[in-house]
């Protein structure tokens, strides 16, 4: 069982802030990789952080799980956070999110295999051809980062 999951068993579904981290992955074409999860949103890879890790490892560790590529160094773009990122799941759970937005073009391996939990597809797209049912956030990446993905 992990942290939040514990934690909730504490204190049930009131409203949290939980810390995330995301990575715009980016091989020698300059194409993304998304990874689509299973409410078909095509997405960057990233999890919630685990006690002890860092942001860097879990960008890290979260694309790896997600997509079976593996990353190196990691720039940081940006952090998103406030109200307008609130959430409440289908079973009541309220939270915050604070999410740390990485890129990377430092790929070690990328074999893409996709775990079919979180993850129902990974491939890497030219920025002109983003799938349809692309989430905003990676929209947001890319205006933020601008002419650098390119």
């Amino acid at each position: 069982m992990g942290y939040i999951e514990d934690l909730r068993k504490v204190i049930g579904t009131r409203p949290i802030i939980l810390v995330g981290a995301v990575v715009g992955v980016f091989n020698e074409q300059g194409e993304i990789l998304l990874q689509k999860r299973p409410e078909g949103i095509w997405a960057l890879p990233g999890g919630l952080l685990e006690l002890g890790e860092s942001a860097e490892e879990a960008g890290r560790r979260e694309v790896f799980e997600e997509t079976g590529v593996e990353i190196g160094e990691l720039e940081l773009v940006d952090v998103f956070s406030g109200k307008q990122y609130f959430r409440k799941l289908e079973n009541g759970d309220e939270f915050y999110p604070v999410t740390i937005v990485y890129v990377s073009p430092d790929i070690k391996s990328n074999t893409i295999k996709v775990d079919g939990e979180e993850s129902i597809d990974a491939q890497f797209f030219p920025l002109q051809e983003l799938p349809e049912g692309t989430s905003p956030l990676v929209m947001k990446l890319i205006q933020k980062w601008g002419e650098k993905l390119i």
